[in-house]
């Protein structure tokens, strides 16, 4: 037998919308992440970008276990001495909560330039309305 390896030719990319309205964080994120590199594909090949378009709508409504909410603590820094910023995930949610799982995505992809072409089929909507009407998503559960 001979082992299938995916080209971009044969990869035939769909439109997942996902409600995360009442979902963890993190295993939204995790599903999201498999989706977006193609895992749940047969034709799945780790160094090609096989995977499907994800729109995740109701952001704001997503939920964290135990305390995490308050404690969680998001860090960036501005490359200057002293420079280190941070937030919690509850002062997150309040300013934009796309952020949330966004970050959460991008943690589970690839660390290199597969991962940063695969984060770009993610679009991530704080309400419940979004742009992408004219793809034609369909609604997939994740529960």
């Amino acid at each position: 037998m001979k082992t299938l390896f995916a080209k971009n030719t044969d990869v035939v990319r769909k439109w997942h919308l996902v409600d995360a309205d009442g979902m963890v964080v993190g295993r939204l994120a995790a599903r999201v992440a498999a989706i977006l590199r193609g895992k749940n594909k047969p034709i799945f090949t780790p160094h090609a970008d096989t995977g499907d378009f994800v729109i995740v709508v109701n952001a704001g409504k997503v939920r964290f276990t135990g305390n995490k909410l308050e404690k969680k603590a998001y860090y960036h820094h501005s490359g200057y001495p002293g420079g280190i910023k941070m937030k919690t995930a509850k002062e997150i949610m309040k300013d934009s909560p796309e952020q949330i799982i966004m970050e959460a995505v991008k943690g589970m992809l690839p660390k290199n330039r597969l991962g940063r072409q695969q984060f770009k089929k993610l679009k991530v909507f704080g309400g419940a309305e979004h742009s992408h009407q004219a793809q034609k998503p369909e609604a997939l559960t994740l529960n």
